[in-house]
């Protein structure tokens, strides 16, 4: 079994502990990834992986472990945004971040294509942690954020697992792939962040809203009293 530099030491760890311990290790990794975006929940699903090959975790379990440790942080920080979200863009800070006619546009955004959005973003890095985060700022119902959320998740982490199974024994080279791949990835993450950080100034400036429907009993009394025709 090839050495593999940096990885090997962790991989010997993983597989020095109990089952159940490395279960949560893996769903632990999985999860923090929502809160603290550098930690790739990949990695451990990869490392998980290995430890099916050459160790005795079973992939269902692993898979399970990973998927809802990852759904289940991603849905904990999107309440979080949800439940304080419009305190926190009320206060003074937070209008420099987003003013409020930016907010209702981002609400709107969301209410059309936030299913989509979310679940294109769950494969990118950064993004897959900013845009829930975002839509739970915007007060996106839960089970409309939590539908792709669970589905790009499972699709994500269950095509890490098999790669990781069919390349344990190469586990460097499979590294090496994850890594090229998600630098292209965070490419494409990057300019969607340049799109969104100019959408972002140039809304500042322009505040225009759509102009409210009219009301027919406003109109009326607008016109003045009715004239007295006989």
């Amino acid at each position: 079994m090839p050495e593999v530099p940096g990885v090997q030491p962790l991989l010997d760890f993983l597989l020095a502990l109990p089952d159940a311990a490395a279960y949560a290790l893996i769903a632990v990794g999985s999860a923090v990834e929502n809160i603290f975006p550098p930690v790739p929940s990949d990695t451990f699903v990869v490392l998980g992986a290995v430890l099916v090959d050459r160790g005795s975790l079973e992939p269902v379990a692993v898979l399970l472990s990973a998927w809802v440790a990852n759904t289940g942080g991603a849905m904990l920080v999107f309440g979080l945004a949800r439940r304080h979200g419009p305190a926190v863009f009320r206060s003074r800070w937070g209008r420099r971040v987003l003013r409020p006619h930016q907010l209702r546009r981002m609400a709107r955004f969301y209410e059309r294509h936030g299913l989509w959005a979310i679940f294109f973003a769950r494969f990118l890095p950064v993004l897959r942690v900013i845009v829930p985060t975002f839509a739970g700022f915007t007060g996106l119902g839960a089970v409309r954020a939590l539908i792709p959320i669970v589905v790009a998740s499972f699709l994500w982490n269950a095509l890490m697992l098999s790669g990781g199974i069919l390349a344990s024994r190469n586990v460097h080279r499979i590294f090496e792939l994850l890594s090229r791949v998600n630098a292209w990835l965070l490419v494409v993450a990057a300019a969607v962040l340049g799109l969104l950080v100019g959408w972002w100034v140039r809304s500042r400036r322009d505040d225009r809203e759509e102009p409210p429907a009219a009301d027919p009993d406003a109109a009326g009394s607008e016109s003045g009293p009715p004239r007295d025709t006989t």
